[in-house]
Parts: C-alpha cells; structure tokens; sequence
C-alpha cells in the first residue's frame, strides 16, 4: 500500500471495538476515582439522610416501614440520573476532540456510543450494588423469590439503559458541560421528584396526584416494589398504571430505546459532521 492510499477499514467487530472504548472510560475512572462518588458516596448519603429524616415522619404500614418503601425509589432516581453523567461525559469528550479522535481511527462510528453505553450501564449498576448494601444495613429486606428480586434489578438496568439515550441526545445537542448541567438538572431533579420515589401520592392534591402516577418513574418504581415486596395497598383512585406497573415500565423502557436511540444517534452525526 502507498503512502497514498486510504488504509483499509479495521474488521474487527463493533462489538469488540465498543469493548475498547468501553476500557477507556473505565480507565478513565481508575485514574479520577472521584468519577464514582455520584454511585457510591452519594447514594449511601441519600439512603441514610431519607431513611432516618422522611423515615422518622413518614408511616409506611409494610414490613420493614419506610426504608422497604424508600430503597426501589431512591435506586429508581440514580439509574435515571445516569442520563446526567453519559450527558456530561459526552460533551466533555465532544469539547476535548477525543470523538473527532476516535472517528479518525479505522472504527466504526457506532462503537463509540455503544462503548459509552458499556460503560454507563456498568456505572449504574455498581450504584445498584452500593445503595442494596445500605439498604441490608440499615434493615431493607426483599420478601419475594430470587427471580422476582432479579426481574426488579432487570427493570431497574433496563431503564438505566433507556435513559442512556436521553443522555447521548442532551450531550450532543449542547455545547458546552455547563449547559448540559443546566438542562439536565432542570428536567430530571423534578421528574424524579413527582413521583411515588420518595413519598406516597395519595396526600397530593387530585391534579398533582395524577401526574406523579402516570410518571414513568413511578411505574418503574411500584413495580420494583411489587417484585420485592415492599410495596403496599394503593389508595382508592390511583392511576392505572399502579396497578399494573411491570408491563407498563417494560413498555416504558421499550417505548423510550426505540423512539430516542434513533434521534440520539442522529444528533450525534450531525454534530460529529460540523
């Protein structure tokens, strides 16, 4: 080959090449440990703050009170908050020049959202496993069978991956990380908040109500607890999809993938293009 021609495109498979970019964020996290305290420092904080702060005034009447009732809403607020860090990360790697780096390399250009997507999922679930400790610490048990306490942990990764997407569309439609913190604060601060994460619906006020529990988050939510047993009898007029939360969050997550993972990757071209 001339020093002329175009060097021929790497076959190695996308799988194994988002595997690469997936070591790299992780290498990344090695070297800036930091990088984790928004899955292990700032959960166990949370755990313990709502569980000993709402817990001491808010009656929950299910076996294990309110840290039974606060565990599935306090994971279902991390996994969606993982959109915020695949957010950042991606603007921080788009302002830097490492994707314009990587998509000079002979890859395929899917790899790196999908290596990002490794990556952020496995992030996720250490938040999982550090927020499941503190909950056994401080007296959470799941009461149901090893399937459905899987299934529940299924549905809480499966929307982590669903809000990945949200995450790749803020991160390559802003400009800058500031925006991105802007924006993504702005949007999933409330709508983790509006829901049944934290505190029953049935006391809100009949407007608010319906829009807590037609909340994707609380579906994800009640079903979490439903799988583990720490859910409890809802009130009279709760909104259709608490009643049955497993098929509506599946749908929810399937719904979110199918419509934002086209848009995300659109986007991203486009600025990838400019």
């Amino acid at each position: 080959m001339t020093t002329l021609e175009r060097p021929q495109i790497n076959q190695t498979s996308l799988l194994g090449q988002s595997l690469s970019i997936a070591r790299r964020n992780f290498i990344h996290i090695k070297r800036m440990p930091e990088m984790l305290m928004d899955v292990t420092i700032q959960p166990v904080m949370f755990v313990l703050l709502f569980a000993y702060v709402f817990g001491s005034s808010i009656a929950i009447p299910i076996e294990g009170g309110y840290k039974a009732f606060l565990l599935p809403g306090i994971m279902a607020q991390t996994v969606a908050f993982s959109s915020f860090i695949v957010a950042v990360g991606l603007t921080a790697d788009l302002e830097k020049g490492i994707v314009d780096r990587m998509r000079s390399l002979p890859i395929n250009p899917a790899a790196v959202l999908v290596g990002r997507s490794f990556s952020s999922v496995a992030h996720s679930s250490i938040g999982l496993v550090v927020m499941s400790l503190t909950g056994l610490a401080i007296g959470w048990r799941i009461h149901t069978n090893i399937l459905e306490a899987l299934l529940g942990y299924v549905l809480l990764v499966g929307w982590a991956f669903s809000m990945i997407w949200v995450g790749i569309l803020v991160g390559s439609a802003m400009r800058s990380v500031e925006a991105v913190n802007g924006v993504m604060f702005a949007t999933m601060f409330p709508i983790t908040f509006l829901a049944n994460t934290f505190a029953p619906t049935d006391g809100m006020p009949s407007w608010l109500r319906f829009i807590a529990e037609w909340n994707p988050i609380s579906s994800l939510t009640q079903a979490v607890r439903v799988l583990w047993g720490n859910d409890y009898k809802l009130a009279e007029g709760a909104a259709f999809p608490m009643h049955h939360p497993i098929p509506f969050t599946v749908g929810w997550i399937v719904l979110l993938t199918a419509t934002l993972a086209p848009l995300a990757i659109r986007t991203f071209r486009k600025r990838t293009a400019d």
